[in-house]
């Protein structure tokens, strides 16, 4: 697409965003929680399935269709909403928790293109709090087959770590999908006996009315379980279980299996190369169980920033709460400038760090050892004008004369990041790279949040340093 075709896109998208402000000549009236928006039938017709059947379907009142959307926040819908009528949704500046709740209703909207950016974005970009919630995600990637993606997310990782659902409180409460494609593994690592054990419950807790004393259980019981495990019955794994097992845990619920299967677990039990109709499942892969030691060690290339240091600004890159310990670092952060090895000056900065995104900065302030600096998620230049983000900020590192490091994350986001020729970093105004030497620091809290230190003056530095963050 050429540059003029795009500039038309940016401008339509924004003339459309402008009707969707101005309500003007609104039709239709959606109600999400105790909130109305006033929109265009024209445009939910066009852009959601589930606006054209309920158009099609809702009768006016005083030329008014009124439409009432559930199971929706009203944060959602407005984030939504302004995609339907742009075409555009920018999901860098919010939480990780605001990006996944945004999955079900644009789902339920009909919005198969944004369902599947969605997925691929957290999947891609926030993977450390997907695996930190995820038993919601897993019970959530299974209620509908349009989270493909999240689905095999999940299950790769089940595959090598089962107990994180099958030992947990909400096993029983999973979806029978979910279980079904857990049971298809065929590198699912726990025994094939724990696997029934954990089917049986599953299949108890959805079936109701049965006796918790198996000695007291009807034909119908078992009918009645076999019935709920219908699905599950065939992927489990007998011909690899051992013969104590199969006397101790699946003889008692034999019932369920159907004669045929039964008489040829208890062949193959008494004569193991005897012929069977049955289908035998070939055992699952067994991956060695290996120490969990990081996949890419950690090498520090700063002269001025410590392991624990490094792995503070991570946390704060991911908004943990928890910090990373210095061997979880998911980051590789490559040296692109040190003061004292290429020159301190700003065009020094801008040859060798322009247009690379993911920005750390580090300073050494002469005379107090203070370890300064900030992150840039963007890129910088020199285009003389400022650029916006929520995901920047500035800190002051701990040191022996600092007991704890200072996060200051931005404020005022239209002015976040400063690209002048005639400066370095720059972040807001409010810290700076001067000249040679020399940078700037005043606490503006329209700006970023916290103070930093009580002298708002020129900074002479000992060493000054630019890092790019890299994924491992």
């Amino acid at each position: 697409m050429s540059q003029i075709s795009t500039k038309l896109l940016v401008r339509l998208s924004s003339d459309f965003a402008q009707l969707l402000e101005s309500e003007y000549d609104y039709n239709v009236i959606v109600k999400v929680g105790q909130q109305s928006f006033k929109l265009h039938s024209l445009v939910l017709y066009q852009r959601s399935s589930f606006f054209r059947q309920e158009l099609t379907t809702t009768t006016k009142k005083n030329n008014i269709i009124e439409i009432t959307l559930t199971d929706t926040s009203v944060e959602a819908f407005k984030i939504l909403i302004k995609y339907i009528y742009t075409g555009t949704i920018l999901l860098e500046n919010d939480k990780e928790s605001t990006i996944f709740d945004l999955l079900v209703p644009s789902n339920k909207l009909g919005l198969a293109e944004l369902v599947e950016y969605i997925q691929s974005y957290l999947i891609d970009n926030k993977s450390s709090w997907l695996k930190l919630k995820f038993s919601k995600i897993y019970a959530t990637s299974f209620q509908n087959n349009n989270f493909k993606a999240l689905q095999i997310f999940c299950t790769d990782i089940l595959a090598k770590h089962p107990n994180i659902i099958l030992a947990s409180d909400e096993f029983t409460s999973i979806q029978e999908n979910a279980l079904i494609n857990l049971l298809k593994r065929d590198d699912l690592q726990i025994e094939e006996s724990e696997i029934w054990d954990k089917v049986i419950q599953w299949g108890k807790e959805q079936t109701p009315d049965l006796p918790s004393d198996l000695k007291q259980w009807t034909e119908n019981n078992f009918l009645d379980l076999k019935t709920t495990l219908d699905q599950c019955i065939p992927l489990i794994r007998y011909f690899q279980m051992s013969g104590k097992d199969i006397v101790e845990k699946v003889k008692p619920y034999r019932q369920i299996l159907g004669l045929n299967l039964w008489d040829d677990i208890s062949t193959k039990i008494m004569h193991p190369d005897a012929s069977i109709s049955s289908t035998v499942l070939p055992a699952r892969k067994k991956v060695p169980v290996q120490l969990p030691v990081r996949e890419v060690q950690f090498i520090n290339s700063s002269s001025i920033s410590s392991d624990e240091h490094f792995a503070e600004i991570s946390s704060w890159i991911d908004r943990r709460l928890l910090k990373y310990d210095i061997t979880e670092i998911p980051y590789k952060f490559n040296l692109l400038l040190r003061g004292s090895r290429d020159g301190f000056n700003c065009e020094t900065f801008h040859r060798l760090c322009d247009s690379l995104s993911c920005i750390v900065v580090v300073i050494k302030v002469n005379g107090t050892n203070e370890i300064l600096g900030g992150y840039n998620p963007l890129s910088w230049n020199k285009l003389g004008k400022w650029f916006a983000t929520t995901n920047s900020f500035i800190f002051s590192l701990k040191t022996q004369s600092l007991p704890d490091s200072i996060l200051s994350r931005i404020i005022h986001a239209d002015q976040a990041i400063g690209c002048f020729s005639f400066r370095g970093p720059n972040f807001g105004g409010s810290f700076y790279m001067k000249d040679s030497k020399t940078w700037y620091y005043t606490h503006n809290d329209s700006y970023y949040e916290k103070r930093l230190r009580y002298n708002n003056l020129n900074l002479l530095i000992d060493e000054f340093e630019v890092f790019q963050v890299l994924k491992n």
